[in-house]
């Protein structure tokens, strides 16, 4: 690691920070009258601790950078936050990788370690592209498995010729808060036992932000993606509203699969 880099990311680290406790995601039955829900879908494999976070569908690959801070080691639980809406539907709010059940007090962007970090300003965040309108969390270790998989696959489109019936089978096994063509899986990559938690993100395509949560010692206790800022989604529909007089969706949403 680039000690310069290093330096400045302790300069900014404490402005890079999740305005949002993201865990009243998970605690909260309703958020600013939006009825929330909490599913769990299964572990995700970090045998190593290098996290990335990834569309699966377009980024999901060994030449992949992780995330530069070391997450523990392990199986650990995912859980998707869920809003419910009349006027967006059931959509996906947070993601959190579970490491202990200490309670999170800051929650610091997830950075790979080259991003320019000068100028940085409260509410700024990098996070991660979406453009097939999934996001996943793997480690750096499992990933040279995945490559293996699809150049074994040697098919034209892995979504329509592999993922989409995964997904669809989904469905049918858990259908609450998913659309007909699936909205999550997770994925154990053949010949291994190393699972891939794969989920719809959000609104869709996008830039979405990563963070470590730490405990009250210091210590990394999860790992959250947001996917909805409620209380800004709300605030960008009543500003159109305010514009037009109708009750439009968000502006980056986007239906995916179906």
């Amino acid at each position: 690691m680039d000690q310069s880099w290093m330096q400045k990311w302790e300069e900014v680290k404490n402005i890079m920070v999740c305005p949002t406790d993201l865990e009243t995601y998970f605690t909260s039955n309703e958020i600013l009258g939006k009825k929330m829900e909490t599913m769990e879908v299964g572990n995700v494999s970090l045998p190593s601790g290098k996290v990335v976070v990834r569309d699966p569908l377009v980024s999901l690959n060994a030449n992949q950078s992780p995330y530069f801070i070391q997450a523990p080691t392990g199986n650990f639980p995912v859980r998707i936050a869920v809003v419910k809406s009349e006027d967006w539907g059931d959509r996906y709010a947070v993601v959190k990788v579970e490491f202990t059940k200490e309670k999170p007090v800051v929650y610091r962007e997830a950075l790979v370690g080259i991003e320019e970090l000068e100028g940085v300003a409260k509410d700024d965040y990098f996070g991660f592209a979406v453009d097939a309108g999934l996001g996943c969390i793997a480690d750096k270790d499992v990933l040279p498995f995945v490559d293996r998989f699809i150049d074994e696959m040697d098919v034209n489109n892995i979504y329509d010729d592999y993922f989409a019936d995964l997904f669809l089978q989904s469905y049918k096994a858990y259908p609450k808060n998913q659309r007909e063509a699936g909205d999550w899986i997770n994925w154990t990559i053949p010949d291994t036992n190393y699972q891939i938690p794969m989920f719809a993100s959000g609104f869709g395509d996008g830039t979405y932000p990563v963070y470590f949560a730490y405990d009250a010692n210091e210590e990394i206790c999860g790992l959250y993606i947001q996917f909805i800022d409620i209380e800004l989604a709300l605030s960008d529909e009543d500003e159109d509203e305010d514009e037009d007089g109708d009750d439009d969706q968000p502006e980056n949403f986007v239906f995916l699969k179906n």
